[in-house]
């Protein structure tokens, strides 16, 4: 998986796919050619993507590159998420129990659920008139 000191790794989450590269740096994270507090736009969702590195132990000492497609901001922040912990194990193994603890490298398995038929919604169901 790693190659010349850099590391790969897909994340998902919901509709959004990371595809996620790291290597020794200085710290610096690019998103879509932007940076993290410019793309992402919330810091909740910053401090959401960079947990990975803050349980590693790694913040500041790798560079992250991610191009990231399909959903929402939460949804690509979560699948950022997820591709960082997978790109730090396959550059260090000696991670995935810690990531693995935190519950990083298990993807959310949450999507929406579709409309059923006789149904408004999901799981609404047309109003009831008892007369």
């Amino acid at each position: 998986m790693a190659t010349d000191d850099r590391s790969y790794a897909t994340g998902k989450r919901k509709d959004a796919v990371a595809r996620v590269w790291v290597s020794p740096g200085a710290g610096a994270v690019l998103v879509n050619g932007m940076g993290l507090t410019q793309y992402l736009e919330r810091p909740t969702l910053e401090g959401w993507v960079l947990a990975p590195l803050a349980v590693a132990g790694k913040a500041g000492l790798v560079n992250i590159k991610a191009k990231v497609h399909g959903g929402g901001k939460t949804g690509q922040a979560g699948a950022l998420r997820h591709g960082i912990a997978r790109a730090l194990v396959g550059m260090d193994p000696d991670l995935r129990p810690i990531l693995g603890q935190h519950h990083m490298l298990t993807r959310d398995p949450r999507v929406k659920e579709r409309k059923h038929a006789g149904f408004r919604s999901a799981r609404r169901a047309k109003q009831f008139s008892k007369r």
